[in-house]
């Protein structure tokens, strides 16, 4: 079974783009790549390193997309997102109420992608923070298939994005990707319970539903979602689970549900209010925090048995 990094894909898609779309202007945070060195080495007159200074990646960025330019801007995901915050606030959601501009910001490292580098490189909050924002459509993908069909979208929808990668490569879940622009997929359908993950978590909630009459949801538009739909596929479901790697209870993914399905009786799993200093794997984290694959399945049966 292949797997893909979705920076790859996602990168690659963009490069071949460039060759025949001017318009295209990438700026990187001193952050690599092979497919940036390519668009580098082949596009230099339309590449720019500002350095490790996230915050002038959206002051320089900002300027270009007012210039006219569709701009791609790539950092790891927390520096790129709370390092920058008031730069995003100010520069990009107040102006966009302002003038039209297509600005993509790229963030990698999603969750505990980086789940060795420690809490600084956890991205937990960033759901959350970015959620906040007017104007700011936010992407979170599965898995690579995700990631390179969204980038015709960020061509045609001329506002800022925020595309949320994770790290590490996976597999495709669904390569047959129908109406992409509901900003949900259903990977499983089932009776009993549907459980709406989003990122890393849907990989990993995949394997273990399979074993059960369960629907399983992945959400990647997390705030443009079309809700009519979502709504048809949980009409003759009355229970839901959320599960994110995210802080739960604290403005993502749950709480854009637990708003908008209040008719639902539901159960938000994300990360506890701390952060994880002990370095291990990535399920070693999420064994800390109560998102084991142990503890999820565990939540799933208690919660079946009590239908």
């Amino acid at each position: 079974m292949q797997i893909k990094a979705m920076r790859d894909t996602f990168l690659t898609a963009l490069y071949e783009k460039m060759k025949t779309n001017d318009s295209i202007f990438f700026l990187s945070a001193d952050f690599g790549a092979p497919i940036v060195d390519k668009i580098r080495e082949d596009f230099p007159d339309r590449f720019i390193n500002v350095g490790i200074a996230e915050q002038n990646l959206i002051n320089v960025g900002t300027g270009l997309a007012l210039e006219g330019f569709t701009v791609y801007m790539y950092a790891i995901a927390p520096f790129v997102t709370m390092r920058c915050f008031e730069q995003i606030r100010v520069n990009i959601s107040i102006l966009s109420h302002l003038r039209t501009m297509n600005i993509n910001i790229i963030g990698v490292g999603a969750g505990v992608s980086y789940a060795m580098s420690g809490p600084t490189h956890h991205c937990l909050e960033d759901l959350s923070i970015m959620k906040t924002l007017p104007n700011i459509e936010i992407f979170s993908p599965s898995d690579y298939s995700l990631s390179e069909a969204y980038l015709e979208r960020t061509l045609s929808l001329r506002q800022a994005k925020y595309i949320r990668l994770d790290a590490k490569p996976m597999v495709s879940l669904s390569k047959n990707i129908q109406n992409f622009d509901n900003g949900f997929r259903v990977l499983q359908e089932g009776s009993e319970l549907a459980i709406i993950s989003t990122g890393y978590m849907t990989q990993k909630v995949m394997k273990i539903v399979q074993e059960f009459n369960i629907t399983l949801i992945d959400l990647y538009l997390i705030n443009t979602y079309c809700k009519s739909n979502l709504e048809k596929s949980l009409k003759y479901i009355d229970k839901i689970i959320t599960i994110e790697e995210a802080f739960h209870s604290s403005g993502g993914l749950d709480s854009e549900i637990n708003y908008n399905f209040k008719d639902k009786k539901i159960i938000n799993l994300g990360f506890q209010k701390r952060y994880t200093f002990e370095v291990g794997s990535r399920e070693f984290i999420h064994s800390k925090n109560g998102l084991g694959i142990k503890d999820i399945t565990h939540i799933i049966k208690e919660t079946l048995k009590h239908n």
